[in-house]
């Protein structure tokens, strides 16, 4: 009998050949960042001047960032290894003792005359720096004195009490005990395993979790309702103190979205709330239930659909999805299993989940946990979308720019697991597969579009509450929860799911999740494009993937062909979602 193929893992001595290479350039960063608190009081000298200490500070940025890299990832191979959790834990201590030499740059470049500065701009050796001035200047008139922001920074960590101590109990303190699950054995219940729970093909075990959860947090629905409150009134109170008009003004500044993006995604997916209705009638005729509830949601639809992939097959699989995306694209996209960008297989101490990592000055290194599932294939697309992105922004823009914003960082990743569903429905007949994947493209959409944007729904609503100094009380966000639910959803649900607000940690985050919807929904334009237009829409896409934060989102967005300033990305995309569930009704 031959001997099992072992599953590749990731080549780290790539970054550092040995720990001894690392501590070298460890020991670097202090010299670095002593180079950059010596242009202190110095910005306002000459353009020169100021150019280098740009240059100070991204050559700073740009080791620290190899190093974290190395440590971070090396702890990930295996948790259980103390050497490299020490490693880790000196990085970040480091960063943090080293934070006040950074910290007077943003304040300093503030001061400097707007007569001086006009004159900086007009000169050549800050022509790579000048869009990162003009975004600072355009800040100017929410930036607080030198005194008032070091103040403020001085009060951070207490400021963040409130999602601390959310963190603290959600995470660590709530215990849920233990259920049965499908193999009767007894499980503990907790936020990580409530998900399998949910998954569950036997209902009265998803009942008896998903009420076993939320009777809990109804315990504690207070202490939520408070943290959640201050949280809300420290993003109302920051936003007043900066002279934002609103909390959502303040929040999309960053990125240069005008609030009409917000407003204009909620909108246009209620009119598009049919769509999702007739997704969960599907799944309600499908599941044999008189009436459908919110733990119905989530467990496969045909469980016996399980189609086990080998990891060669999931590669060919992932490779010929993406034929699509052209020549150079695939030739790049074998550096990844050439180079040994992908640690693949699941291991005792090895941290869970996936992700795409790495830094300018390394590969674009992959985590995965693989099973052989199809959804480890959709993870593999995913992540692989991701590291392509940052191989192509790395190569085509300067370090100072090559990070691009959250807001366009799921565009990649999405795209290609469009590209793999359509390629793979267009390959089977199998009436049970062409289902799993419809299905699973729904669920994507429905999870990534509806519901964060039902999210981000909540998150206007309980903002403006406070703006107009109204406590955020247990039974106000209730109430205004379990509203948006029957709204979107349009059933009469088990009313412990007016508690769900309580356990969302991204409510903390400030306004952070209507972009998982604009960003899918750019996706779906961008792989329909693709699919059908060919060249074209392929050269406006690979401009997307090198452009970096060299501009602002939306004007990159707006090059690739998708202007998310208008209804109509969001729209294609729910239309897209409607024509998925008309096939999974033909199939019923």
């Amino acid at each position: 009998m031959g001997q099992k193929k072992s599953l590749p893992t990731w080549d780290l001595e790539a970054i550092y050949p040995t720990p001894e290479a690392w501590e070298k350039d460890f020991e670097k960063l202090r010299g670095l960042a002593k180079t950059c608190q010596s242009f202190q009081g110095k910005l306002a000298t000459s353009a020169k001047t100021l150019r280098e200490a740009f240059e100070a500070l991204d050559a700073f940025s740009r080791l620290s960032d190899k190093v974290y890299v190395y440590a971070s990832m090396k702890s990930d191979e295996c948790l259980l290894v103390s050497e490299n959790r020490a490693r880790l834990g000196r990085a970040k201590a480091l960063f943090a003792e080293l934070a006040p030499c950074f910290a007077w740059f943003e304040p300093e470049l503030l001061t400097i005359p707007p007569k001086t500065m006009k004159a900086f701009l007009k000169s050549p050796a800050l022509s790579l720096y000048s869009r990162s001035i003009q975004e600072t200047l355009r800040g100017r008139e929410h930036t607080l004195s030198e005194p008032e922001e070091r103040l403020l920074g001085m009060f951070s960590e207490v400021f963040s009490g409130p999602q601390s101590t959310f963190s603290i109990l959600n995470n660590g303190d709530l215990t849920f005990g233990k259920l049965k699950n499908g193999d009767g054995v007894p499980m503990e219940l907790t936020i990580g395993t409530y998900q399998q729970f949910m998954q569950e093909s036997d209902r009265n075990i998803r009942k008896a979790a998903f009420r076993k959860l939320y009777s809990t947090y109804k315990q504690f629905r207070n202490t939520f309702a408070t943290t959640l409150d201050f949280t809300i009134k420290r993003h109302a109170v920051a936003a007043n103190v900066r002279h934002f008009p609103s909390s959502l003004a303040a929040a999309l500044f960053p990125d240069n979205v005008p609030e009409t993006v917000y407003r204009q995604l909620i909108e246009t997916v209620h009119s598009r709330i049919p769509h999702l209705q007739r997704y969960l009638e599907v799944r309600r005729k499908m599941l044999h239930l008189e009436k459908l509830d919110m733990y119905d949601f989530y467990n496969p639809l045909l469980p016996e659909c399980r189609h086990k992939v080998t990891w060669d097959e999931a590669v060919a699989m992932v490779k010929e999805a993406l034929k699509p995306l052209g020549k150079e694209y695939c030739t790049i996209l074998e550096k990844a299993f050439q180079q040994r960008w992908i640690d693949v297989p699941e291991r005792k101490g090895k941290r869970g989940g996936g992700y795409s990592g790495g830094c300018y000055d390394t590969y674009p290194y992959i985590l995965l946990n693989f099973q052989g599932t199809l959804n480890d294939v959709f993870t593999l697309v995913h992540e692989l979308g991701h590291s392509m992105h940052s191989y192509y922004s790395r190569k085509y823009q300067p370090f100072h720019y090559h990070d691009y914003r959250i807001f366009v960082a799921e565009v990649a990743s999405t795209t290609n697991e469009i590209l793999l569903a359509e390629h793979l429905l267009a390959k089977t007949k199998d009436k049970d597969l062409r289902f799993y994947l419809l299905s699973h493209l729904a669920d994507e959409i429905r999870t990534t579009i509806y519901r964060q944007t039902m999210f981000a729904e909540f998150e206007l609503c309980i903002h403006e509450h406070a703006e107009r100094q109204e406590p955020l009380t247990a039974d106000l966000l209730e109430q205004e929860y379990y509203k948006l639910n029957e709204t979107y959803h349009g059933i009469q649900a088990d009313k412990l799911i007016a508690l769900e607000w309580a356990r969302v940690p991204h409510f903390y985050y400030n306004f952070y999740v209507y972009k998982y919807a604009t960003g899918m929904s750019a996706a779906i334009q961008l792989a329909n494009r693709i699919c059908k237009e060919g060249k074209p829409a392929l050269d406006d896409y690979f401009g997307f993937l090198k452009a970096g934060s060299s501009r602002d989102v939306l004007d990159i967005m707006r090059g690739a062909g998708v202007d998310l300033e208008k209804p109509d990305p969001v729209a294609a995309a729910l239309d897209y979602f409607g024509t998925i569930v008309t096939r999974l009704e033909k199939l019923c």
